[in-house]
């Protein structure tokens, strides 16, 4: 069973809209941070954006202003709603969610599968 799963994604056209998902298994208890990273082939993974259960957020320099993310804690879920897309933003989106484990001193992130986002004409 995946412990992060994703929704949403597609195709749009450039300075069209999307929204993606994200919902975080019960199975992982209280989640930390949730938001997206973003990856293109022969590219390194990026930030998209990031949001704290108290609902502090960072975004990555590229998609700030035009991307608003936001979440249900109670639901561990998170969505990002992507604005003015352009052709750039094609990529996979990758969702993680950050859980707290016993003997670990730093959160451990799980991932969604990714979802595919095309921007194009």
């Amino acid at each position: 069973q995946e412990r992060v799963m994703e929704y949403g994604g597609g195709l749009a056209r450039p300075g069209g809209s999307l929204t993606l998902s994200c919902v975080a298994s019960e199975t992982l208890g209280s989640v930390l941070g949730m938001g997206w990273y973003r990856q293109v082939p022969g590219k390194e993974r990026e930030l998209v954006a990031g949001m704290s259960p108290a609902g502090s957020t960072r975004y990555g320099a590229s998609v700030g202003g035009r991307f608003i993310i936001s979440r249900d804690n109670t639901k561990n879920t998170a969505f990002l709603q992507m604005n003015n897309l352009e052709p750039e933003d094609t990529a996979i989106y990758y969702c993680y969610a950050g859980v707290n484990e016993p003997g670990s001193a730093s959160p451990r992130n799980y991932w969604g599968q990714g979802q595919q986002v095309t921007v194009s004409a």
